[in-house]
């Protein structure tokens, strides 16, 4: 498994968000949760991401227990094995769609060289190979998520986490990243993990894991 998670508990105060989650992901899986508002998917999503820490439960990724890690060491993990999508991507204003996907790979000190050429060939294969130079504000919303994915992409991550990515996208752009996570799992044999409420990727995934109340059903 790629991605395993046991018992899995989350507390806010008095509040029992989480109440034993137990979840695996297999090596090329795209999988969906999906569930009503309140029901804790984004909040397993981000335990399951080392972005949250759980208040009781285990979580291996490629068989690395990491909840227990110090905070420098889940930082150093979550750059080199782990990507994100959100609904809204994040990029930095002032840098190229080059330089923000290249960001994360000059952070785990690999040679500028070596990132800029795998940004490059990224982009390219997610058909941005004119918009290196461009900054987010002359990207459309669609252009911008897909930097976002090869932002994601640019460590070889062993998982990508995606919390609504079709969230703030118009039906027709939607549609192009569901697909887009599928040409990436057939090149590259990347593993999703997605939280959504568009009914149509949902049922594209290998598999849909239902969320109700804190728990999968």
């Amino acid at each position: 498994m790629i991605l395993k998670a046991r018992d899995i508990h989350k507390y806010y105060g008095q509040l029992w968000v989480l109440k034993g989650v137990d979840i695996d992901i297999k090596p090329g899986e795209i999988a969906s949760i999906v569930g009503p508002s309140g029901s804790g998917k984004s909040t397993l999503l981000h335990i399951l991401g080392t972005l949250d820490h759980p208040g009781k439960g285990e979580v291996f990724i490629d068989q690395q227990k990491i909840n227990f890690l110090h905070d420098k060491e889940v930082a150093a993990f979550r750059n080199q094995h782990i990507g994100f999508v959100f609904q809204f991507h994040h990029l930095l204003p002032e840098f190229t769609a080059l330089e923000n996907v290249s960001i994360p790979g000059w952070m785990a000190g690999r040679k500028k060289k070596e990132v800029n050429e795998r940004a490059i060939e990224i982009l390219k294969t997610l058909g941005l190979g004119q918009r290196l130079d461009n900054k987010p504000g002359a990207l459309s919303g669609g252009e911008q998520q897909r930097v976002a994915v090869a932002r994601a992409l640019i460590n070889n991550p062993k998982i990508i986490f995606a919390d609504e990515p079709t969230g703030n996208l118009d039906s027709a752009n939607a549609k192009e990243l569901h697909q887009l996570f599928f040409d990436l799992r057939k090149q590259f044999n990347q593993t999703f993990l997605i939280v959504t409420h568009n009914e149509e990727l949902a049922q594209m995934s290998d598999r849909i894991l239902h969320m109700k109340d804190g728990k999968i059903i």
